[in-house]
């Protein structure tokens, strides 16, 4: 039988065998990004990844990208030695006639993993898009819908933002409902900003939702937050 000395002892060259060696195969495996793959809304462009091996310890990371065809990467250089799985990438992907690789390493101790490499990737055709923000309030007339845009990331020369009705062809769908039912439906123009909904019942509580579509690709985004007013 053994001794507790003995099994102090077994127990040691087990847990012994178990380490990761730093700079090991295995570890540089371990900490390597899985699931490397852009997510795009409005034109904001992030590139996200899985953890992994995070037993072992905080892992930092390194993202690079380059245009389709090109040889040479350029490091994001607001992306070196990150520790939270996310890049945001919009700036440098901002070209919509181009298709985007971007690549993510991580680094533990001394080890580093392999590059992992995204799928291709274009803005204009992979972008989700936001619904309009509503607002409306009752007149005489009937209920004025006014929409605001979805924004991208990206400004013009004098700071302001540039709506994504500017990057696509979009039209707004905006839903009048009563008690959960729709009651009427109503197609418009991007460029659109206000609308007039008239021949509603007096005293009568509407809410309003709407979405926007990508025209070519015909994409449509969710619904925005329903808003609700009493007609006079």
């Amino acid at each position: 039988m053994a001794t507790p000395a003995t099994l102090l002892l077994l127990c040691n060259i087990t847990f012994t065998w178990s380490l990761k060696v730093p700079g090991s195969a295995d570890l540089r495996e371990d900490i390597a990004p899985q699931e490397v793959h852009f997510h795009s809304l409005d034109y904001r462009n992030i590139l996200r990844w899985e953890h992994r091996g995070l037993s072992l310890g905080n892992p930092q990371y390194f993202v690079q990208y380059k245009i389709y065809g090109q040889k040479h990467w350029t490091k994001a250089t607001q992306c070196q030695g990150i520790s939270q799985p996310r890049c945001d990438l919009s700036q440098e992907t901002s070209d919509p006639r181009e298709w985007y690789y971007a690549r993510v390493r991580a680094v533990l101790h001394r080890a580093r993993s392999t590059w992992t490499l995204s799928p291709r990737f274009n803005p204009h055709w992979e972008t989700s898009v936001s619904p309009p923000e509503v607002k409306m309030h009752v007149t005489e007339q009937g209920i004025v819908v006014r929409l605001r845009p979805p924004i991208s990331p990206y400004r013009r020369r004098n700071g302001s933002r540039v709506a994504v009705r500017k990057l696509q062809r979009l039209q707004y769908r905006v839903y009048l409902t009563h008690d959960g039912i729709v009651q009427e439906q109503h197609d418009l123009r991007s460029c659109t900003r206000k609308v007039l909904i008239t021949d509603l019942r007096p005293r009568t509580t509407y809410c309003l939702q709407a979405e926007s579509h990508i025209l070519p690709q015909d994409r449509r985004s969710v619904k925005s937050k329903a808003v609700c007013a009493t007609t006079q």
